[in-house]
């Protein structure tokens, strides 16, 4: 009996080779979260940073014929929504821009190729950013 317990007990063969092979997976894993995560992260900034300053493009749109006349900025909204897609276009990012009244709101939307999760089927990460934007008249009257 205690010999056939030790040749249980000395036979190890291949046991540790698939505890190596189940931790080194985990491992990819674990680092591909990180990796691509923080990537994703980047992106969907980047996608928010877009359409904030395609927002604020299209905001500088202004109805200049009101303007003069003494009333207030108003948004000229065509102008806006075209010069906010020209921007996206300019960018080299699809996104959707509305005007409602005197705000401009731009949607982006974006992907982010995954380094090490596609390894397991995940090639892409698909990101979004939302900005918006109104005309600012500014302080009236200069003290300087």
């Amino acid at each position: 009996m205690r010999r056939r317990w030790r040749g249980l007990t000395a036979d190890e063969q291949g046991r540790v080779t698939a505890f190596v092979v189940i931790i080194a997976t985990a491992c990819l894993l674990f680092a591909g979260l990180v990796l691509d995560g923080g990537l994703a992260l980047a992106a969907k900034t980047r996608a928010i940073g877009q359409a904030q300053e395609a927002a604020r493009a299209g905001a500088q749109e202004l109805d200049l014929t009101a303007y003069r006349s003494g009333g207030p900025a108003r948004l000229n909204p065509s102008a806006a929504q075209a010069t906010a897609e020209r921007y996206l276009a300019s960018v080299g990012v699809t996104g959707t821009v509305s005007t409602t009244g005197d705000l401009v709101r731009v949607h982006v939307d974006g992907h982010q190729r995954t380094q090490l999760l596609n390894a397991v089927g995940i090639t892409d990460i698909t990101v979004s950013g939302d900005g918006q934007a109104h005309p600012d008249q500014g302080a009236l009257g200069g003290s300087g």
